[in-house]
């Protein structure tokens, strides 16, 4: 396996447990679990870039974001490839060194693409298939951090 230079990551599905909740005025609620802050954490002591792709475009996902000094965002995005290899250039490295942990159908190209592909316990059975690693918790329950620790695990990553 190559050397991880990236870790990108799907929100909804995977850093959420995929519900949308919504109050009677129309503001949107997402729950985060605070585990997953340590994978951006580790990911950082070991000078490894995260990044987040996603479809949805929220306040709530740019707050968390900012809030971890998460190194790119994308929101809103169609071709999650298309935004990774922007990244890649970015940073001079190539898809084969990017770590992805995604959950549904947006993230299947994505997913194939990479060096080292996770995905959520909670994934659809097509979409686990497609794991390097599949991993025991569902989205929402601090799966990013399992992903991270998973794969330093098995690329033998000292944590500093």
């Amino acid at each position: 396996m190559n050397t991880i230079r990236l870790i990108l990551t799907d929100i909804d599905g995977v850093w959420t447990d995929g519900g949308m909740y919504y109050d009677q005025t129309g503001n949107e609620w997402k729950k985060f679990h605070t585990y997953d802050s340590a994978g951006v954490l580790f990911a950082h002591q070991l000078g490894i870039p995260v990044g987040i792709i996603t479809g949805e475009e929220t306040e709530i996902v740019r707050r968390r974001a900012e809030k971890l000094k998460v190194d790119f965002l994308y929101q809103g995005v169609r071709n999650k490839v298309e935004v990774a290899n922007e990244i890649c250039r970015q940073l001079g490295i190539t898809l084969q060194e990017v770590a992805y942990i995604g959950d549904d159908l947006g993230d299947i190209e994505l997913l194939k693409a990479v060096g080292f592909a996770g995905v959520p316990a909670s994934a659809p059975a097509y979409i686990r298939k497609l794991a390097n690693v599949r991993l025991s918790k569902n989205g929402g329950e601090g799966v990013f951090r399992e992903f991270v620790e998973e794969l330093f695990n098995i690329i033998d990553y000292p944590i500093k």
